[in-house]
């Protein structure tokens, strides 16, 4: 408690000091962030929030949107600003609703986003299984068989997702529609599922990506592996192959806050802020899988929120101080 304590006092000087240096930019601005249904989001998205309330920004509630509508809001004026910003994944939306002629994105918020396929460890090596394209097999196809019809079942995308379209465009690529269907659904929910039948000792096959508190309780290498595929089937003639050479089928993106082009330029302090702030992978995988054991309420997540702030004084301060110098 003492430590807690010393760490609050701590803290409380450095916001004193950086906010206190100079007139709130942000005063009597109005902020309206967006983000979609997805409560994993929230972390990184109440974390921009703090800061612009530090900055004295009047940061409103987040308004919970499908991606698509997100961007057309940001791009018209109605919203200010998406914490994430899939890139290359949501490339074709950013340029649909406006690109860089509507849209302020600078700097990266979360680096090292992966994606793509896994199955269980125990699976992958009773039976060998590296490849998506292995199964083509009938055999090896129906260990992954979930509603009896003898295809295996990946656990795929909420429809409209780009990976949904993804994850049928590697079907089709690697001739899999004999053998394997993507079940598709409130992700949240069939992802529930597919955790289930693992700790019942079944085999599993998945979609997910990073960050996400899936790979905080089935850790890649411990528990799953991922799969391969033969070749890049991806929108664009994307390579999706890794320096390494691995080829998941997905990208590695990074994760940007975008905001309205006009409002970033007639607000330098949060467009600054926007620009400097990192957010580590690992982080909020760790917070997604506290909201999944129990802790998802939204006094939870901004606790959470308070949490990584003490833990990182410096850093949140850095950025405040980052955004008041462009304000100046």
């Amino acid at each position: 408690m003492r430590h807690t304590v010393i760490r609050a006092l701590a803290l409380t000087a450095v916001f004193t000091q950086s906010v206190c240096a100079a007139a709130l930019p942000g005063k009597g601005v109005v902020v309206k962030p967006v983000q979609s249904s997805l409560a994993e989001e929230s972390f990184q998205t109440e974390l921009v929030n703090r800061a612009l309330q530090k900055l004295g920004y009047d940061v409103q509630p987040t308004n919970e949107v499908d991606y698509n509508v997100a961007y057309t809001a940001i791009a018209n004026g109605d919203a200010t600003y998406l914490a994430v910003n899939w890139k290359p994944q949501m490339e074709e939306m950013y340029d649909h609703a406006g690109g860089d002629g509507k849209f302020y994105r600078r700097g990266t918020y979360i680096a090292g986003a992966a994606q793509g396929y896994l199955i269980d460890k125990k699976t992958a090596e009773k039976y060998h299984i590296r490849t998506l394209d292995q199964l083509r097999d009938p055999a090896l196809a129906k260990l992954f068989d979930t509603d009896g019809d003898g295809k295996a079942d990946i656990t795929g995308c909420n429809p409209g997702w780009i990976c949904g379209n993804v994850i049928d465009g590697h079907i089709k690529a690697f001739n899999l529609q004999s053998t394997v269907t993507q079940n598709q659904g409130n992700y949240s929910a069939i992802i529930a599922d597919t955790l289930a039948r693992f700790h019942q000792g079944k085999p599993v096959l998945y979609y997910t990506w990073t960050p996400y508190w899936l790979s905080a309780e089935l850790v890649p290498g411990r528990d799953v592996v991922w799969l391969q595929v033969p070749r890049s089937v991806y929108p664009g003639n994307q390579d999706t192959r890794l320096p390494n050479g691995s080829n998941y089928g997905f990208p590695v993106n990074n994760q940007h806050i975008v905001a309205n082009k006009a409002w970033a330029a007639q607000n330098p302090a949060a467009a600054k802020l926007f620009a400097v702030m990192t957010l580590p992978v690992a982080d909020v995988n760790a917070q997604n899988r506290r909201m999944h054991q129990g802790e998802n309420t939204p006094e939870a997540i901004s606790r959470h929120v308070d949490s990584w702030i003490a833990a990182h004084p410096k850093q949140f301060a850095s950025w405040l101080s980052a955004a008041q110098a462009a304000a100046q």
